[in-house]
């Protein structure tokens, strides 16, 4: 683990709750897709957050989804507004990518969660993976999406990518998926035994998405998230 200070580059809203930071790094850093960082507030204030970056990205992207004035993550993009430089500390999380693994992989995000599944399809198309990728994205509804264009385009880099926006509620000129993401991938992946499978999203979410797959064949010695510590 390193304690590193950071310009900021950006900050940009994403949709009305969601924000993307981009952090340049005082010095090179070392992750492996699907860790998370701390970003520091002070000595005694540490809040993790996935990193939305490839390893090896000159920037560090973090997607912060903000609801509230005074919330957690609303406090963090104060923090980043009043301030050139923050400090961040990492990597940290055991559930990142296995990349000596062969099997095909199934990653699946709910909202903001999409940071940490972000960071591995986007090194994996990097490393011009040959797996087969099957990303799947649950939200509330389209005003949550965003960048479902460039990770469409991200996903042609991949010679066996899938990218599958799942809206919880839709509205009736939605044409894609919807419903509650892991049972739409319960309803079209028939053999997640054959999956490494990631998972991001509240700690519910997690919980339930778990129990529902290994009840279908999901082997739980191949799911990973790091939520799975806690629930």
């Amino acid at each position: 683990m390193k304690v590193i200070t950071c310009q900021v580059a950006s900050l940009t809203p994403l949709t009305d709750h969601v924000y993307k930071a981009l952090l340049k790094p005082s010095t090179a850093v070392n992750f492996s897709a699907g860790q998370y960082l701390n970003f520091v507030m002070s000595d005694e204030d540490k809040r993790p957050f996935s990193i939305a970056s490839a390893p090896g990205a000159e920037l560090i992207e973090l997607q912060i989804g903000a609801f509230g004035s005074d919330s957690y993550p609303m406090q963090v993009i104060e923090h980043i507004k009043a301030n050139t430089e923050v400090t961040i500390e990492m990597p940290f999380g055991n559930a990142h990518l296995r990349e000596k693994s062969e099997r095909p992989l199934l990653l699946i995000a709910g909202g903001t969660g999409f940071s940490y599944i972000k960071s591995m399809f986007e090194h994996l198309a990097l490393q011009q993976s040959q797996r087969e990728v099957l990303v799947y994205w649950g939200l509330r509804e389209p005003s949550a999406c965003y960048e479902l264009e460039e990770t469409a385009a991200m996903m042609t880099k991949l010679a066996n990518g899938k990218f599958i926006p799942v809206i919880e509620a839709p509205h009736v000129d939605w044409q894609g998926r919807s419903g509650m993401v892991h049972k739409v991938v319960m309803a079209e992946v028939n053999n997640l035994a054959d999956y490494d499978i990631y998972l991001a999203g509240r700690f519910e979410m997690v919980a339930a998405v778990r129990g529902d797959f290994v009840k279908q064949g999901a082997l739980i010695e191949h799911m990973y998230a790091d939520a799975f510590a806690f629930i």
